[in-house]
C-alpha cells in the first residue's frame, strides 16, 4: 500500500493534540487531550512529563480511530512543541527527576537574576540572540540540578539526560534510542549558539550545565529518529519544530520579509529573515526559524504577553459575556468610543519590556459602556501586534508585504479587519486554522519526499479570506497616537 497520510502530534501548554493529514494537507483525522497544570507556589507552572507522554499516545491512537486509519497507512510523523519547557530523566530508568518546568514558570527567577549582575546578558544576546530570562531553559536546567536532591553530581556523572518536550517524546517514543533535538527548539534554551548553529561550551561553563546532558542537534525536517514504540511497526520521525517556527512554516512565510502573527493567550510574531541573522537593538528575540537540507534560516521574534486573555479576563473576571465568541456580538458602528484598554496584566512585552507595567483604562466618559471595553480590549491586541511589527520593519529593513494569521482570536473578523486597517497591510487567514500542526506536516512531507520543493507546498496553500486595509492615514495616525498616549501614561503609574 502506498503511504499517503502523515501523523503530526501537536504537544501544546494545555493539551496535546495528535492530527492526521492528508497528502494534499486536508485533515483527515483529530485527537486532542488536556493535561494538569501544577502551580504549587505563585508563579509556578509545572506539567508531568509522563501524563504529557500518556496523553500524546493517547491521541495518536485517537486520531487513528477518527480516520478510520492503521499504523501501516502513516508514513512518518511530524512533532512541533511547547517550546522551552524543560525535563530532565534518568538514562537508565526513563524517569523524570522532577515536573517539567513549563515556559511560562517565573521560579528560577533568581538565578537569572544572578547572571545578570555577573555582566553576562550582553554576551548571551549576541550568541543566542535571546535575553536572559526564566521564560528560556538555561535557568530551569540549573533549579532543577540544583534544588533535585542528588541532580548534580548524576549529571556529571552521565547519568541524566536534559530535554525540551520534542526531545523527551522522541526519546520516549523510540523506546530510549534516540535523545536528539531540532536547531528551532535549540535555539530557545540559552545555551545555543545561533552564529555556529551549535551547543556553546562557553556559556556552558558559565551556566555551569555539564554538556553531555544535552541532546544531539539536528535539522528540522529530516529522518533522524524512528518510533518503535506501537509494537511491530517502525515509523520515522521525519520533523521536529517548535510550535511557533512551525507556525510559520505552515503559513509558508518562505521568503525575507514574510511575516505571521498567531494570536492566542499572548501574541507571538515571527518574520523570515532567511540567511540573515539579525540581533535587535529594540527588544526583539532573535531565533533559528529551520534548518532543511543542512540550511539554516533565521526570524526575528517579537512577543505580546496578553492577546485572547484580554477577552478572557473580560468573560470571567467582568461576567461580560458567556463565550469568548460572543465579544464580536458586542461591537457597535462606534467601535470604542474613544476607549483605549493596555492590558499590562503581566507587564508589557516587545518593544516595552517593562514588567512592572499593570493594566489601564482611557478615555472612559459617562456614555462608556461594556461593549466599548470590549471593543477597546480587541483593538489592543491589534495595537500591540502593530508595536511589534513596526519595530521589525525598521530592524529587517523589510517592509511587511502580508500577515498571515492564525490562532483562536484569529476568527474574530473585526480583530483581523482593525489589524489590516491600523497597519495598512493584507492580512490572510488560511483555510486550515491547524497552522501549526501543518508547518509539521510540510516539514516532514519535504523529509519523507511527499513534497519536492517549497513552491509545491505553496501552490497547495489554501486561503478563506483576505483582509485588506479600507481606512486612511488620518485614521490611522490618530488611532496609533492614542494607543502610544495610554501606553505610556500606563508606564507613568507604578
Amino acid at each position: 500500500m502506498n503511504k499517503k497520510y502523515i501523523l503530526t502530534i501537536d504537544q501544546g501548554t494545555t493539551s496535546t493534540r495528535s492530527i492526521i493529514f492528508d497528502q494534499n494537507g486536508k485533515i483527515v483525522g483529530l485527537s486532542q487531550m488536556e493535561f494538569s497544570q501544577i502551580c504549587r507556589k505563585s508563579g509556578w507552572v509545572e506539567h508531568n512529563p509522563e501524563e504529557i507522554f500518556e496523553t500524546v499516545v493517547q491521541t495518536m491512537v485517537g486520531s487513528l480511530k477518527n480516520a478510520n486509519l492503521s499504523w501501516e497507512d502513516i508514513k512518518g510523523i511530524g512533532i512541533t512543541n511547547q517550546r522551552e519547557t524543560t525535563i530532565i530523566w534518568d538514562k537508565k530508568t526513563g524517569i523524570p527527576i522532577h515536573n517539567a518546568i513549563c515556559w511560562q514558570s517565573r521560579q528560577s527567577q533568581s538565578i537569572c537574576e544572578k547572571w545578570k549582575k555577573e555582566g553576562i546578558e550582553e554576551l548571551v544576546f549576541q550568541k543566542t540572540g535571546l535575553l536572559i530570562n526564566p521564560y528560556f531553559s538555561a535557568s530551569k536546567i540549573v533549579w532543577l540540578l540544583k534544588n533535585v536532591k542528588g541532580a548534580y553530581e548524576k549529571a556529571l556523572n552521565g547519568e541524566l539526560l536534559f530535554g525540551t518536550i520534542d526531545s523527551y517524546l522522541v526519546w520516549k517514543l523510540s523506546n530510549q534510542k534516540y535523545h536528539i533535538t531540532d536547531v528551532s527548539n535549540a535555539s530557545r534554551t540559552l545555551l545555543f549558539n545561533i552564529n555556529n548553529v551549535a551547543w556553546d561550551d562557553e556559556l556552558l561553563t558559565k551556566f555551569d550545565i555539564p554538556k553531555n546532558i544535552l541532546p544531539k542537534v539536528v535539522d528540522t525536517s529530516g529522518i533522524n529518529a524512528y518510533s518503535i514504540y506501537f509494537k511491530g511497526y517502525e515509523i520515522p520521525i521525519a520533523a521536529i519544530v517548535g510550535d511557533q517556527q512551525a507556525s510559520l512554516f505552515g503559513q509558508c512565510c518562505f521568503e525575507k520579509g514574510d511575516t505571521k502573527s498567531t494570536y492566542g493567550t499572548g501574541c507571538f510574531i515571527l518574520m523570515n529573515t532567511k540567511n540573515q541573522l539579525i540581533l535587535s537593538k529594540k527588544g526583539l528575540l532573535s531565533t533559528v526559524a529551520w534548518k532543511i537540507k543542512g540550511k539554516v534560516e533565521y526570524a526575528l521574534e517579537g512577543s505580546v504577553f496578553v492577546a485572547g486573555s484580554a477577552i478572557q479576563w473580560l468573560r470571567d473576571g467582568l461576567d461580560f459575556f458567556e463565550k469568548s465568541s460572543d465579544c464580536e456580538k458586542m461591537i457597535r458602528t462606534d467601535g470604542s468610543n474613544g476607549v483605549y484598554l493596555v492590558p499590562a496584566f503581566v507587564g508589557l512585552g516587545t518593544p516595552y519590556w517593562d514588567n512592572d507595567a499593570r493594566g489601564a483604562i482611557f478615555g472612559i466618559t459617562r456614555a462608556s459602556t461594556k461593549e466599548h471595553i470590549t471593543v477597546a480590549a480587541l483593538e489592543a491586541i491589534a495595537y500591540q501586534a502593530c508595536d511589534v511589527m513596526e519595530v521589525m520593519q525598521e530592524e529587517a529593513a523589510s517592509p511587511i508585504q502580508y500577515l498571515g494569521v492564525d490562532g483562536g482570536a484569529s476568527v474574530n473578523n473585526y480583530l483581523m479587519q482593525f489589524q489590516a486597517d491600523i497597519m495598512n497591510t493584507k492580512l490572510i487567514r488560511p483555510m486550515c486554522h491547524e497552522t501549526t500542526a501543518l508547518g509539521a506536516m510540510y516539514l516532514a512531507g519535504l523529509a519523507l519526499g511527499v513534497y519536492t520543493s517549497l513552491d509545491e507546498i505553496k501552490n497547495m496553500h489554501q486561503v478563506e479570506q483576505v483582509f485588506v486595509a479600507d481606512e486612511d492615514d488620518a485614521w490611522r495616525n490618530k488611532k496609533i497616537k492614542g494607543w502610544k498616549k495610554a501606553v505610556y501614561a500606563t508606564m507613568q503609574y507604578k
